[in-house]
Parts: structure tokens; sequence; C-alpha cells
């Protein structure tokens, strides 16, 4: 969802917003999958928490761009709704991993 929404930020924003919130936002499937491949179940736990920084950082990106006037009302919410079904996910993983 990132990426659609990035596809139509301006050309100048291709190094700044546009980078910084893709790279947020693949940042967080990419450490659930790190962390899972690890055979101490500690890493997993670790690796899920620094998904929930990166998860946490997409979130203030989406914000900025959308106060900017890069992301309109709708594809806002669906992509913060999205944000917080993904939060909640992780963070059950995360309790479970005690």
């Amino acid at each position: 969802m990132v990426y659609e929404v990035t596809q139509n930020f301006p050309k100048s924003e291709i190094f700044g917003i546009t980078s910084q919130l893709r790279r947020a936002a693949l940042s967080v499937p990419a450490n659930i999958i790190e962390g899972y491949s690890r055979v101490n179940k500690n890493h997993f736990r670790n690796f899920l928490s620094i998904a929930l920084g990166s998860l946490a950082e997409t979130e203030y990106f989406l914000t900025f761009a959308f106060e900017q006037g890069l992301i309109n009302k709708a594809d806002f919410a669906k992509v913060i709704d999205l944000k917080e079904e993904c939060g909640r996910i992780i963070w059950r993983l995360y309790q479970f991993q005690k």
C-alpha cells in the first residue's frame, strides 16, 4: 500500500520522503523475517520490537506526507488502518514470545 500511495509523490521527493517512507515500510516485514530466521527465540522477540519501531517510523512519515498534502484523506485513512492492524498482529507475536 505504501508503494501505491507514494507513486504519486512529486519526483523531487524521490530521494526525500518517498525513499524514507518506502524504506521504513519495507523494514517492518524484513525485521520480522530476519528475526524469525534466527535460532534463538529471544532474537525473534528483539526483531519484533525493531519492527514495531519501524512501523511507528512509517506512521510518522505517512502523517508528515498527509500534512504536506502528498496523500489524500481516503488513502491516508486506509494506510493508517492497515498500519494499526499490522501493529496489533506484531504486538501479539511479541507478547507470545515471552
